[in-house]
């Protein structure tokens, strides 16, 4: 087959995730810091509404990396902490809560419990100071959490005495992507809540009954703008180049397991992970719960994939193997 038609593979894989029923509709966008090399809108929104460039995504945990971590990174530039920095430094929190690191919080390394059921009795600032107060239980492990997150998001605000929306909002500057977007008609359906269809508002539990903004989830956007994201990180415009070496290259590997590794705030592929059988240790990215991912090479190859797959069954997995083949389609041709 030549080499020009390996997009239609790429189309392939992704409409065959629709008619599964993995997701209704994806937009793909692969990109480099110069230009945008393939950019498609596939299926619908809804079963029925158009997919198309426009459509506006809940990114779930690719938050972590495009609000949170980039918060952290113009923080720990502009000289207002430092990776060694403890919680109860910014926070007044007590116990073994307060001697946690933003490094640990950054890594996965902080022993804190992976969620909080809390949301379940709680709204708004209650819920917010009270999973502020929930303790590391496993020190010594990598453990995810989104309890980190949004710690993360707590010092971003004692720092800069600014919501989290807004400093983020300024950050970033980038025109469709934002916590609680108004124009909810080109949001992309994700799961049921309380009777109705989610558009607009955040699918992760913690982040919507926080009211819509947080650390760990919540924030919308579409490809074009996570594509201008990628280019102005990668470009130094948002940090200098050298703070993002230091959080998209350097490697922290799980005590427990040392075959597991991530960057700081970033992910590092895994072997039968989402950026499929090219991943290495020099690529960093982020997926999310709904269906998204990003990943970049260290030349500034970028795959931007987007899905509401929690739109037909918020616990359906099989987007992973489409993820995988999708990845092993283009950096079979594209990777240098």
């Amino acid at each position: 087959m030549a080499f020009s038609n390996f997009w239609d593979n790429v189309d392939r894989i992704i409409q065959s995730g629709i008619e599964d029923k993995i997701y209704p509709g994806a937009v793909l966008l692969v990109g480099t810091e110069s230009e945008v090399i393939y950019e498609k809108a596939y299926g619908t929104v809804d079963g029925k509404e158009p997919t198309d460039l426009n459509t506006m995504y809940d990114l779930a945990s690719l938050t972590k990396v495009i609000a949170t971590t980039t918060a952290i990174m113009k923080l720990f530039e502009e000289g207002y902490l430092t990776l060694y920095d403890k919680v109860g430094y910014f926070l007044d929190v007590e116990g073994e809560k307060a001697n946690v690191t933003i490094f640990e919080l950054l890594t996965h390394t902080s022993g804190i419990q992976p969620y909080s059921d809390l949301w379940r009795i709680l709204r708004g600032e209650e819920l917010k100071r009270e999973v502020l107060r929930i303790q590391p239980t496993c020190k010594g492990k990598m453990q995810y959490s989104c309890l980190n997150f949004i710690t993360l998001m707590a010092i971003v605000e004692k720092i800069t005495n600014e919501s989290f929306d807004f400093y983020v909002s300024k950050l970033l500057n980038l025109p469709n992507t934002c916590f609680k977007p108004k124009d909810i008609e080109r949001c992309a359906p994700t799961s049921e809540r309380e009777g109705k269809k989610l558009r607009g508002e955040p699918d992760d539990e913690l982040a919507y009954y926080l009211g819509g903004v947080s650390g760990n989830a919540g924030l919308y956007s579409t490809a074009r703008d996570i594509h201008t994201f990628v280019k102005r990180l990668l470009s130094g415009e948002y940090v200098t180049k050298n703070v993002v070496k230091l959080f998209s290259q350097t490697l922290v590997q799980d005590p427990a397991d040392p075959s597991f590794k991530r960057h700081i705030g970033w992910m590092a592929p895994v072997k039968g992970g989402s950026t499929g059988d090219f991943g290495n240790e020099t690529m960093f990215g982020h997926t999310g719960f709904t269906g998204t991912s990003l990943w970049i090479t260290q030349d500034g190859l970028h795959v931007i994939f987007l899905t509401n797959k929690v739109f037909y069954n918020r616990w359906d997995d099989r987007i992973q193997r489409i993820r995988m083949l999708l990845h092993n389609v283009i950096f079979s041709h594209l990777l240098r």
